[in-house]
């Protein structure tokens, strides 16, 4: 766990809103099983070349993939809000899905991780994300960077690096730090090596959310290169603003995804 960077575990409970948190959270009540109806979740049999432009044409929304990674839960929250943001832009949705962990379940018990709903958000495997018009990636901070389990995801994707599949597809980054200073910005900039060598196209959000990115007078996470939140000890639960930038953030890939695709 980074020092000061990364998401600090928690000695009480996960923030609120999530599974097996206690703490009120009007803005997630929608439960995570509920946001992928319209998702297919196989994940034997790769999608060959020939058929993805084919079965692209085929489907009636473009379709944003939201990959994330979420130790205590705060990750998890933004990706409901973006996927919210998604779903609100004509002729596109959000697509939720989670990569696998890689911690042992005696190590997580260890470090008071609630457990995953097995029948929540389903684990990707890489060759689904040929399937993806756009991609929005969210994991916490260890020293300043990504967390392990999203670096060995992108690790894990040499075949469709290999074959440049992924080239040319817009993606983004939405984060989570226990602290001010512990990389809402460098976890996004270090990231963006990932998406170069696939050829993919970064896509930050700037200071499109208006007078939100400019306020002093609270804490808050997020900035131009994706939003964000602050976990602090891993109980602390993402402020009004940080949900509404994640929203923001949804509906700005979004749109931006239409404009590239169209």
């Amino acid at each position: 766990m980074g020092k000061g960077g990364g998401c600090v575990p928690s000695k009480n409970r996960p923030p609120a809103g999530v599974a097996g948190a206690d703490l009120p959270n009007p803005k997630s009540d929608d439960l995570v099983s509920d946001q992928n109806q319209t998702q297919t979740t196989e994940t034997t049999n790769p999608i060959k070349d020939e058929g993805v432009a084919e079965k692209k044409q085929q489907r009636k929304k473009l379709r944003v993939f939201i990959v994330f990674y979420s130790m205590y839960g705060h990750v998890e929250l933004l990706a409901r809000e973006i996927k919210k943001g998604v779903d609100s832009t004509d002729g596109v949705e959000g697509v939720l899905y989670r990569v696998p962990e890689t911690l042992s379940s005696e190590v997580l018990e260890q470090m008071k991780v609630p457990k995953k709903d097995d029948h929540g958000v389903p684990v990707i495997v890489p060759e689904r994300l040929v399937e993806a018009d756009g991609v929005l990636f969210g994991f916490p901070t260890r020293y300043g960077s990504m967390a392990a389990q999203m670096k060995a995801f992108f690790d894990s994707t040499g075949e469709l690096w290999r074959e440049q599949k992924l080239a040319g597809v817009p993606a983004g980054f939405f984060v989570s730090t226990g602290t001010q200073g512990g990389g809402q910005e460098t976890n996004a900039w270090t990231a963006i090596t990932q998406l170069a060598h696939h050829g993919m196209i970064y896509v930050p959000i700037g200071y499109t959310f208006g007078a939100g990115m400019f306020q002093m007078d609270s804490l808050r996470g997020g900035s131009p290169y994706g939003s964000g939140v602050l976990s602090g000890d891993g109980t602390r639960a993402p402020t009004e603003t940080e949900l509404a930038l994640a929203e923001h953030h949804g509906k700005y890939m979004a749109t931006i995804v239409k404009k590239l695709v169209h």
